[in-house]
């Protein structure tokens, strides 16, 4: 077995060996092949970059894309070497870390947490600076990802009175499948940058508060740890979100893995041919060192690598997906189809033409296409026609981004919706406080529901329509402003000058 002092021999781009939950692995061939370019490797050349590598990828990935002989070994146990290589490897922490260590000890308590944006300011606030910038950024100006927020509040009820409403039942079916709530856990990626049990911990949430969890392709767990996380005995409910991968075989593979692991229904994402700029992403990639102010240079080979997290695990998004593309896929599974990401009238109409079991109004949380509209416009303009055609009742229609509140909730399910995905708001709480913060999240929103449902005058959500709804606003778009969500949006930032030298 090799020790940590040959390991660190082995530290440049013609021998680079890594190691990995104390496994040692030879990375030399696969630097001109990992997605996220050769710098971040080669930071890590003849070091332990466990930390790191667990953030973003599943535990089994270097099995899958290693050759066996590619693995070394495991690091040779010598107390002094790993004394002497952990004093090595600890860098001083900036006034802003410093800051942030601080502030997860003084976090506010659980206890104190009234709302989902609370979840979010608490999270900006304890998360590494890399980690939020992913999970908080849309795509250029964010605009489309401020817009999917305020749409709603340009919604007004009208509320009936004098209605028994003692009891409240908000509970529903997804696709057949019971929730005790109209909402479900949408797939986010890469859980691990806001928690060490990534995903686990949504999976365990959802099972303790009967909520529906979609498993992302770019999850941070194993697609193995996922499922097998969930209770068994109950029959826990779990969809699959899938980016189809360029290489058929390989998604052929993916579906059916969510065949034998009892995956309910397959959710293709369509609105992702290429993935958008997230700029607080990207600008959270640069990292200012000697080599950067001596050599302004961030590419490896020509290749721009600078576009953030998000593009560095995507590569393998297939680019020539198309509709006679749902035919194939409707032959290679019995599972539903929905396709997420339907951003107008006339792909939703064409979703139905290809017989898929529901479609996602999305615009992937306002990180793609910048000016892409609300999906709760897009509902409120596709309904009518579906029932003017008699077609609202061969599809279910689900919708997410923007929904911060019970009252988003109801206002989709009134519109026609019959479910709606939640994602960044539950990351935010399991980065802030863990399965606790989940579960108290979904408590949340389950107490709204109770509330807005008893001052509707309704009793269940299936007793909602257009008809406690006011639309005279909704296509103008000039809003005020939620000033709860505008304290813990975090505007863009400009470029940093040079520290002086």
């Amino acid at each position: 077995m090799p020790s940590i002092s040959e390991v660190k021999k082995h530290d440049n781009a013609n021998d680079c060996w890594v190691i990995v939950n104390n496994k040692i692995y030879d990375v030399t061939e696969f630097l001109p092949e990992h997605p996220g370019g050769q710098k971040i490797i080669l930071k890590f050349a003849g070091k332990d970059c466990t930390k790191k590598f667990e953030q973003i990828h599943p535990p089994d990935t270097l099995d899958k894309y290693l050759a066996p002989e590619k693995y070394l070994g495991e690091v040779e146990q010598n107390s002094d070497e790993e004394d002497e290589g952990e004093e090595e490897e600890e860098e001083e922490l900036d006034e802003e870390e410093k800051q942030r260590l601080e502030l997860i000890e003084r976090k506010p308590p659980l206890s104190q947490i009234y709302n989902l944006n609370d979840f979010e300011y608490v999270a900006s606030k304890v998360m590494e600076k890399q980690a939020w910038a992913y999970y908080s950024s849309g795509c250029d100006d964010e605009i489309t990802l401020r817009e999917n927020h305020f749409a709603y509040q340009r919604i007004f009820f009208k509320p009936r009175v004098l209605r028994n409403v003692t009891n409240i039942d908000f509970s529903t079916e997804i696709l057949g499948f019971k929730s005790s709530v109209p909402f479900y856990v949408t797939a986010t990626a890469l859980g691990k940058l806001g928690h060490p049990d990534g995903e686990k911990c949504l999976t365990r949430a959802c099972f303790k508060e009967n909520v529906i969890q979609m498993v992302p392709t770019l999850s941070s767990c194993s697609f193995q740890e996922i499922v097998d996380e969930r209770n068994k005995e109950k029959d826990q409910t779990q969809f699959f979100q899938l980016y189809v991968n360029s290489d058929r075989k390989i998604t052929q593979k993916i579906v059916e893995n969510c065949e034998k692991n009892n995956i309910k229904a397959l959710f293709i994402t369509v609105d992702a041919p290429q993935l958008g700029r997230r700029e607080k992403d990207m600008r959270s990639k640069y990292t200012l060192d000697a080599s950067n102010i001596q050599n302004d240079v961030e590419e490896d080979e020509g290749i721009d690598r600078s576009q953030g997290a998000a593009r560095a695990i995507s590569s393998f998004i297939d680019t020539g997906l198309n509709w006679e593309d749902i035919k194939w896929f409707k032959k290679i599974t019995k599972l539903p189809i929905i396709l997420k990401g339907i951003q107008c009238v006339d792909d939703a109409l064409l979703a139905i033409e290809y017989g898929v079991e529901g479609i996602v109004l999305s615009n992937h949380g306002g990180r793609q296409l910048e000016f892409a509209r609300s999906s709760i416009e897009v509902l409120a303009d596709l309904m009518p026609i579906l029932k003017q055609k008699k077609l609202d009742k061969k599809i279910e229609i689900f919708i997410d981004g923007g929904v911060r509140r019970a009252s988003d909730i109801l206002k989709a399910i009134a519109l026609g919706a019959k479910g709606v995905g939640i994602g960044r708001p539950f990351l935010y709480a399991m980065s802030a406080y863990g399965d606790d913060g989940v579960v108290k999240a979904m408590r949340i929103l389950k107490d709204e529901l109770t509330m807005n449902m008893r001052l509707l005058g309704v009793n269940t959500v299936g007793e909602l329509n257009e008809n406690y709804l006011d639309l005279l606003n909704l296509h103008n778009r000039f809003s005020s402003g939620d000033q709860l969500f505008q304290q813990v949006y975090e505007p863009l930032k400009l470029p940093a000058f040079k520290p002086k030298l």
